[in-house]
């Protein structure tokens, strides 16, 4: 049976089409997935994220544990309310999940996994912990909204109550406020600015309300995977696996090898990996044509003869993330490709045929700008 968040009814009264996700069952839009998609880079939209999960780690060991456990280091997060995000690694340097990590205060820190790696996440926490004086505890009781685009911070602020949220206000980017049981951390997964709640169960339905009679649109799972990927950012289990690392996989910022004498789990594969050079590489591509860049698509060097079938199984490169981007009009994509190609174009498969596509910087979109030339043409 699939699981169900605290805002579901919301969901059905809002007429949301709802699907399995991760064992959830979740809105992937609530009518047209590209409107929405506009109201967060335009105004504001508000997500039920609750299938994620939060995990709070205290004791005082818990600094010790997250250090040794994280590829990034917490350390950068030493004052309360700072923030980081990280990858969690297993000993072959695999990316066992992507989270944020929020220093909530003191030896309390909080963890928001993603939905689909939850029970792994938690078994792994719970393997790693045992020589640390810290305690990993699921917080099935908070669920998590999100308000992301221009205008989040002035309806977050509206709804929060005076005092906590012009507290709110204040938050640079990865910083977070507490307020009890209440979270609010200047994150997002839109490449808008915004913020992401964690709250008590109880509390959600009057909070999501509050939001959408604000003027906050409700906003789909739908609609969260093309302004991600407009943003520049991974998704777990396309983008990043237990298979590739976070040096293969754009996110080797996220690993902080000094100082030299933090072990982290990962980092003596991570050190053969760089010295030994990686075999691949993910970057941005823009289609030239039309059509739209699936996940699983080929990627080719451009007029490469010995690559002719676009439906093989035996290609040098693969579209681990790809969408019809509205903002900019287009399709768009990560692509694995082999570390060695320099070239700025690329064949990429369409239903059977050869496109050419532009290898460009990422992100695609941020804060409402687009930050790549969409009208260049390749020669």
């Amino acid at each position: 049976m699939l699981q169900q968040t605290p805002l579901y009814d919301e969901h059905l009264s809002l007429g949301a089409k709802l699907v399995d996700f991760a064992g959830w069952e979740m809105p992937i839009n609530y009518g047209s997935q590209i409107a929405e998609h506009n109201a967060v880079r335009e105004h504001a939209g508000v997500f039920d994220v609750s299938h994620m999960t939060v995990v709070d780690i205290r004791g005082e060991g818990s600094r010790d544990f997250l250090r040794h456990v994280l590829a990034n280091d917490i350390a950068k997060a030493d004052a309360d309310g700072k923030a980081i995000y990280t990858c969690m690694l297993n000993t072959h340097g695999g990316v066992v999940d992507d989270l944020i990590v929020f220093h909530v205060t003191g030896n309390w820190y909080r963890l928001v996994v993603n939905a689909a790696t939850t029970e792994k996440d938690m078994a792994w926490l719970q393997s790693q912990v045992r020589d640390f004086d810290a305690s990993v505890t699921r917080r099935d009781d908070l669920v998590i909204i999100a308000a992301q685009g221009p205008a989040a911070r002035e309806l977050v602020q509206q709804n929060l109550g005076s005092e906590f949220g012009e507290r709110a206000m204040k938050l640079k980017p990865f910083e977070v406020a507490v307020d009890g049981d209440w979270t609010v951390g200047r994150t997002g997964y839109t490449g808008e600015d915004g913020f992401e709640i964690a709250l008590p169960d109880h509390a959600a339905v009057e909070f999501w309300r509050q939001l959408v009679n604000s003027g906050a649109t409700p906003v789909g799972l739908g609609a969260r995977d093309t302004l991600r990927l407009e943003g520049g950012l991974n998704l777990y289990g396309q983008d990043m696996d237990e298979d590739h690392s976070p040096l293969i996989s754009g996110l080797g910022w996220t690993v902080a090898f000094e100082p030299e004498d933090r072990d982290f789990v990962g980092r003596e594969a991570l050190l053969l990996e760089r010295a030994q050079g990686v075999e691949s590489k993910i970057v941005g591509v823009l289609l030239e044509g039309r059509g739209v860049l699936r996940t699983g698509a080929a990627v080719r060097a451009v007029a490469d003869d010995q690559v002719t079938d676009p439906d093989a199984d035996d290609v040098p490169g693969r579209i681990t993330s790809g969408s019809y981007a509205p903002t900019l009009g287009r399709s768009i994509g990560f692509a694995r490709i082999p570390a060695n190609w320099d070239a700025g174009w690329v064949d990429i498969g369409v239903r059977g045929k050869w496109q050419s596509a532009r290898v460009v910087k990422t992100p695609f979109v941020r804060k409402g700008k687009i930050r790549v030339d969409i009208d260049s043409k390749s020669g």
